[in-house]
């Protein structure tokens, strides 16, 4: 059984070697192909379809960021994860704009690799959570970013499950709060992002501090 198909693109072949070192013993990961540019990356996307690409935030010819723009635009069903040195809040709100899944620190210990990307492709996990919460906090230090009108296509109950989404809370805890099943939850936050054209959670969260739908302490 194949698992998901990954490609590593990273300007260093220490560093590409060393990513898929970390993979192969994994049978959940397929490494596919590598690319050591970010226009090389987005070419070998069209020609393989992997499902998921780790891209290096630092590249020749077309940065990490850019190439996850195009990739994002031209397949937007192909996952990405940025990789970097820095913890820098500036790249993962970048990131997470230009359509990034998730945003992975090189300097992480190889379980938290392989934790956060099951999580990641799960799409229901921990690690979503702190993702979100780091964007919660960078947006609630932006003065400068001003406050949208909510759409009035949402509900009042999918406006209270964003509020949870805003406040960090998994799929399980929002449906214990509610008093209703997870795959009920899950339903909601189909039909919501549908609704606002996001594409993830992490960006509804997003979303939940910009529009002050964050739920009080």
């Amino acid at each position: 059984m194949n698992g998901y198909r990954v490609l590593i693109a990273d300007d260093h072949p220490m560093a590409r070697s060393a990513i898929r070192s970390l993979l192969d013993p994994d049978p959940s990961f397929d490494v596919v192909g590598e690319a050591e540019n970010g226009e090389q990356a987005f070419l070998l996307c069209g020609e393989l379809q992997p499902d998921l690409v780790l891209m290096d935030i630092n590249m020749p010819k077309w940065s990490g960021l850019e190439a996850t723009r195009e990739v994002k635009k031209a397949y937007p069903h192909i996952k990405v994860v940025i990789l970097s040195v820095s913890d820098d809040v500036g790249d993962l709100i970048t990131a997470i704009q230009f359509g990034a899944q998730g945003y992975l620190l090189k300097n992480l210990e190889p379980d938290d690799w392989i934790n956060y990307l099951h999580a990641l492709l799960g799409e229901d996990s921990e690690q979503t959570r702190e993702m979100a919460n780091r964007l919660i906090h960078r947006f609630r230090q932006d003065e400068e970013e001003p406050a949208g009108m909510v759409p009035e296509v949402l509900t009042p109950r999918e406006r209270e499950i964003v509020m949870y989404v805003g406040a960090g809370k998994t799929n399980r805890e929002i449906s214990e709060a509610l008093i209703i099943a997870e795959n009920t939850v899950k339903n909601h936050l189909k039909n919501i992002l549908d609704k606002l054209q996001l594409t993830n959670r992490v960006q509804l969260a997003a979303y939940a501090v910009r529009h002050h739908l964050i739920m009080k302490k």
